[in-house]
């Protein structure tokens, strides 16, 4: 009668470490999927902010019809403390990653801006770092649309 009930307590402990094991996978891949959709919510909300800044006149601090001189200061996006300059903020981290913003281009209704995004679940990711090579996102704006591509 021992040995089938020490048998029964080593089978039952496997059983629990494999379930464990597969919660932890399940976890990890959950926690993953949610930063990138953060991410993405970032990224749609720099877009509107973007856009707006477009739209609005460079006497109340918008663009005037233009992306030049766009920055998370002043298109509101993130707290001043997660600016990774204070005289010229184009970078911004928060819990969910870094963003920063390109070069505008084009005028009218051929201008753009590009913002770059980098989540934080990336392994090579520290709060504030900007030097992936690759990023995780592009966000591609236009006066009346924007794209996310990966």
């Amino acid at each position: 009668m021992g040995q089938q009930q020490l048998l029964l307590v080593i089978l039952v402990t496997i059983i629990v470490g494999i379930a464990t094991v597969v919660a932890i996978n399940t976890f990890g891949s959950a926690s993953k999927n949610a930063n990138k959709s953060a991410v993405k919510q970032d990224l749609a909300t720099i877009a509107s902010d973007a856009q707006g800044y477009y739209m609005k006149p460079t006497q109340l601090g918008g663009g005037g019809h233009s992306f030049n001189g766009m920055n998370f200061e002043n298109i509101g996006f993130g707290k001043k403390s997660n600016y990774n300059s204070t005289t010229n903020p184009t970078i911004v981290h928060n819990q969910n990653g870094t963003y920063q913003i390109g070069t505008a281009s084009g005028t009218g209704s051929t201008a753009q801006i590009t913002v770059t995004a980098d989540p934080a679940q990336l392994n090579s990711y520290s709060q504030g770092s900007t030097g992936n090579t690759t990023p995780s996102y592009t966000l591609t704006i236009t006066p009346n649309n924007f794209s996310i591509s990966q």
